[in-house]
């Protein structure tokens, strides 16, 4: 697993001629720090008499933010597999047309499974951005910064999940398939930027004031 790799070994692997991990992969572990860094904030706030009024509140973040930080990490194992797949797909031999159609139906399916990876990616980074306000209004103040970084990091998993669902969608013969996946992605996106935007701008205001 992936997962299981230190920091050095997980960006070799990257960096590799391999083809996976790549960047879907990468967008999910990005997505992972950003609820990493937002579940820091909250674990400087909670149990802190100063900010026992706001317990509950950072607390209940606190526990979300840790399940999606978990399941950020099983993407960026799962994209690496799903790759594989795709590749062994691309693989079966095409010498009749019976070959030829098991082919074609084998890598209609991994793509779809390849495509629903990069998705989770994108739905689940918007959720971590839909925690991050309250850390900002009621999370500790010396913590400030960490709460853009986090904004700007789960925005940035975000984004770049859209682009590797993308790149599957162009391949799938399904149009019904990849209108949906396309217009639920439009949606899910403009709200992850729109509340990435009102985070970091909150941020720097009060930091650069």
């Amino acid at each position: 697993m992936l997962t299981s790799f230190a920091v050095s070994e997980y960006v070799e692997q990257l960096a590799s001629k391999r083809p996976a991990p790549g960047g879907g992969s990468a967008a999910a572990l990005v997505g992972a720090l950003g609820a990493a860094l937002g579940e820091m904030v909250a674990n400087f706030t909670v149990g802190k008499k100063k900010f026992a009024e706001v317990e509950e509140e950072v607390g209940a973040a606190l526990a979300t933010l840790t399940d999606l930080r978990r399941r950020l990490l099983g993407l960026t194992d799962a994209d690496a597999e799903a790759y594989t797949k795709v590749g062994a797909a691309y693989a079966m031999p095409k010498d009749t047309e019976e070959q030829k159609a098991d082919r074609a139906q084998a890598i209609e399916q991994a793509l779809q499974a390849a495509a629903e990876v990069p998705r989770q990616v994108v739905l689940i980074s918007g959720q971590v951005l839909v925690e991050l306000p309250v850390l900002l209004e009621k999370g500790n103040p010396n913590l400030l910064s960490d709460v853009g970084v986090a904004a700007k990091l789960a925005l940035a998993a975000a984004e770049c999940g859209w682009l590797n669902v993308e790149i599957n969608l162009a391949f799938i013969k399904d149009e019904k398939f990849t209108t949906q996946l396309r217009e639920e992605m439009k949606e899910n996106l403009a709200a992850a930027e729109k509340l990435s935007t009102r985070l970091w701008d909150a941020t720097t205001e009060r930091i650069c004031k």
